[in-house]
């Protein structure tokens, strides 16, 4: 029992939580990425090419964008490799990949949220991550419960009006 407790916790601290959506994503800016990299390569050499290595700025900057856009793929293939994929249960509680209707009391606005992964958070696409201050207090919270936020600068409350999967 308590060595499946180490286990669940080792699990939390290594991989990174996301939804389906979140991982096909990043999977295709791998793919991107790597369609650009033989071009990269090719301005590199056409620069090299060029002769005064030391003078030559058309060859540091194709230097610099190869080894970001490389950079880049080990990140990316990183945050895969430690993924974590959660897909919602349909229990009318708030859950990563659940998309949740709030009502702010302190000025009865409404807001529509997706609930993601750190690594596919976007508030102007209205995704916030699980672990946001909104995230932490509304996950696994059912609909109708009113919960108090306390965010960085202030506590408010919202109520949790709808939970969709």
């Amino acid at each position: 029992m308590q060595r499946k407790k180490i286990v669940e916790a080792m699990k939390n601290v290594y991989f990174q939580k996301m939804t389906a959506t979140g991982y096909h994503e990043i999977e295709e800016e791998i793919a991107r990425l790597q369609s650009q990299r033989p071009a990269k390569i090719e301005q590199l050499k056409a620069a090299r090419a060029l002769g005064d290595l030391s003078e030559n700025t058309e060859y540091s900057t194709a230097k610099r964008e190869l080894r970001h856009l490389e950079s880049r793929l080990r990140y990316l293939n990183k945050q895969l490799q430690y993924a974590q994929i959660v897909e919602p249960s349909d229990d009318n509680t708030v859950d990563l990949g659940t998309t949740v209707t709030l009502k702010f009391t302190d000025d009865d606005d409404q807001e529509v949220y997706h609930i993601v992964g750190k690594q596919e958070a976007d508030i102007a696409k209205q995704k916030i991550s699980f672990d946001s201050p909104l995230g932490k207090a509304i996950m696994h919270q059912p609909a109708g419960k009113v919960v108090t936020v306390n965010a960085p600068q202030s506590a408010y409350q919202v109520e949790i009006i709808k939970v969709e999967v």
